[in-house]
């Protein structure tokens, strides 16, 4: 009996489950899944936890109903990868699984502890992080009380998960703030390393044009490199220093430890992948999807979906005895919740930035790119049923892996 075992039970691994349990013979093969935690998380959702939109009910289910019946589970910490002898250790049992292939679905992680001072005093009394579900319970907890002052946004260090969810973040809450009549009560202030609200320049032109007329400062290229509790302030490593009264912070992301103690990742602990294959650089039998691979495009969920299929072909062919296909263009999208009911849509790839027009069916949409919307905004809230009922199970979707120009204007 071969092994083909995935770690992570994340959205890229749990798709990857579904997708090679309806390729692989369960007479020769056994599909395993490893993850530490029973709880599968909607991360989406998290943003919309502070200003009371979803509850932490919301975006948590049972890691097992999301995996085949043929599938076997195993909750455990990984100890160690070890790549060049095809075997994982566990914590659990001290169980050592030995594989014939190997999916790298471990996501990535917060790590607030490479900034000085972010996990002093402050943390979670006045300074929160929203990427994790304790961080936006927390969070919504302070809002639910909190009478103004000076917040501050600030991100550490790219990449990070969702490069758009800061924005998100800073829309709703002008939206959350207008709503509750204390808006002229809040300064908002956005401190970022990017030189601009976002990493492609037409958006962040787009985007920037936004924030401005929200009332939302930008402190571009901050490099943060401290946090100090007694002044309450941020500071950069060219000494420019914003004050707070309430700091969101968006930690430096890393990938999993296991990466790190096993050797196999960047100075991030991102997997080396071929940017188009998928293919570990290193280890011909090992391939990553998701935010676990150091490929140049966005950390986000969409970006999984566009991976999958390029993924599970390439392993089929690698099976029969082919070379994979370079066929993963760093197709991303996202839906970017901008408040008062609407929303904007972008999609890009490696080589194109977002451009306006129109997604998916040329001229008829239903979505606008690059243009606020209130079909985009109820896009983004349906996202949640199609993520648990659809995306999860591998199911055939209406995009396609590859992003297309049809309907963009450039």
């Amino acid at each position: 009996m071969k092994t083909f075992l995935i770690l992570g039970a994340g959205t890229a691994g749990t798709m990857v489950a579904n997708k090679m349990s309806q390729h692989l013979d369960p007479m020769e093969w056994k599909i395993v899944v490893v993850d530490k935690d029973e709880t599968h998380i909607y991360q989406p959702g998290l943003l919309f936890i502070p200003f009371d939109i979803y509850t932490r009910e919301d975006v948590i289910k049972p890691r097992r109903d999301y995996l085949p019946r043929s599938v076997e589970f195993i909750r455990s910490d990984i100890e160690l990868i070890e790549p060049g002898e095809n075997r994982v250790r566990l914590t659990h049992e001290k169980r050592v699984i030995n594989y014939d292939y190997l999916v790298i679905a471990t996501g990535s992680r917060i790590a607030p502890a490479e900034t000085d001072g972010l996990l002093d005093n402050g943390w979670h009394e006045n300074v929160f992080d929203f990427y994790t579900l304790e961080g936006a319970v927390a969070l919504s907890r302070f809002l639910k009380f909190w009478k103004g002052g000076r917040m501050v946004l600030n991100i550490a260090e790219m990449p990070i998960k969702c490069p758009v969810a800061p924005l998100e973040f800073l829309f709703l809450a002008d939206w959350f703030f207008h709503e509750r009549g204390m808006r002229d009560q809040v300064e908002i202030t956005l401190a970022t390393p990017l030189p601009g609200a976002f990493t492609r320049p037409r958006a962040a032109a787009i985007l920037g044009d936004m924030l401005e007329r929200k009332g939302i400062a930008v402190e571009a290229e901050f490099n943060i490199m401290e946090v100090d509790h007694e002044k309450n302030v941020i500071r950069s490593y060219d000494e420019r220093e914003i004050p707070f009264d309430l700091l969101v912070t968006i930690p430096t992301n890393m990938g999993a430890e296991v990466i790190e103690r096993s050797g196999m990742g960047n100075e991030l602990a991102f997997v080396p992948t071929d940017n188009h294959t998928l293919q570990s650089k290193q280890w011909e039998n090992v391939w990553v999807i998701g935010d676990a691979a150091d490929v140049p495009t966005s950390k986000a969920g969409s970006v999984a979906h566009f991976m999958l299929d390029v993924v599970i072909e390439n392993i089929l062919r690698h099976m029969e005895g082919l070379k994979p296909l370079p066929k993963f263009d760093g197709h991303a999208n996202c839906f970017i919740e901008s408040g008062f009911d609407k929303g904007i849509l972008i999609d890009f790839n490696y080589d194109v930035e977002p451009l306006p027009g129109k997604y998916p069916l040329p001229g008829l949409g239903p979505f606008s790119l690059l243009q606020e919307s209130s079909v985009n905004h109820w896009g983004k809230m349906l996202f949640r049923w199609i993520y648990w009922n659809a995306l999860l199970k591998g199911e055939e979707l209406p995009f396609e892996s590859q992003m297309s120009m049809a309907g963009k204007w450039s």
